[in-house]
């Protein structure tokens, strides 16, 4: 199914989110259980909106699983920068939001952390070691394992590994100077 919506064939895209619906709803908790009290985006509607998106999308080369998941994983990256911003996300927490980010890089989204700080950043760090910045947004946003996101980027584990500590500094310079 994967392979023919690679190609383009929105049926068979239709015919595999009931299959993986729950995976994805698991995928939407985990960016959602330690959202902010007053956040409002519920599990259901953020993979809801992912849906929507990602059956729009054309010509995606899907590999396997775990690119599938990968794919979600920047959908709904992207549905929840787009929320903040429409309710008008507050001050940025400088310092804050880099403690936040580094303070522990493999647990689920801090309610702490601006997710706005953290996608400029991501963006600039995508501008300039882009597989490091897939690493950081398939590990922390998407939940992959390391093994996982090895998988998705044809890399070695040890390599992830490097990347990922590497963006974690990076992320954490760069949330706390501010110049995200």
């Amino acid at each position: 199914m994967l392979e023919r919506w690679s190609h383009g064939e929105v049926d068979s895209f239709d015919a595999l989110v009931p299959i993986v619906y729950d995976e994805l709803k698991k995928l939407a908790d985990h960016y959602l259980r330690n959202e902010r009290a007053e956040h409002t985006l519920q599990p259901t509607a953020l993979v809801h909106e992912a849906y929507l998106r990602l059956r729009g999308v054309r010509d995606m080369q899907l590999v396997n699983r775990a690119h599938f998941y990968g794919a979600a994983a920047q959908v709904m990256r992207r549905v929840l920068v787009d929320h903040a911003r429409r309710r008008g996300a507050g001050k940025r927490g400088g310092g804050d939001a880099a403690a936040a980010i580094t303070a522990n890089l493999e647990a689920p989204v801090n309610p702490g952390l601006d997710l706005l700080a953290l996608s400029e950043a991501l963006d600039q760090l995508q501008v300039i070691a882009p597989e490091k910045a897939k690493v950081v947004e398939l590990r922390y946003f998407g939940g992959l394992s390391v093994e996982e996101t090895a998988s998705y980027l044809d890399l070695a584990p040890v390599t992830v590994k490097r990347y990922f500590a590497f963006a974690r500094a990076w992320l954490y310079r760069a949330l706390a100077d501010g110049s995200s």
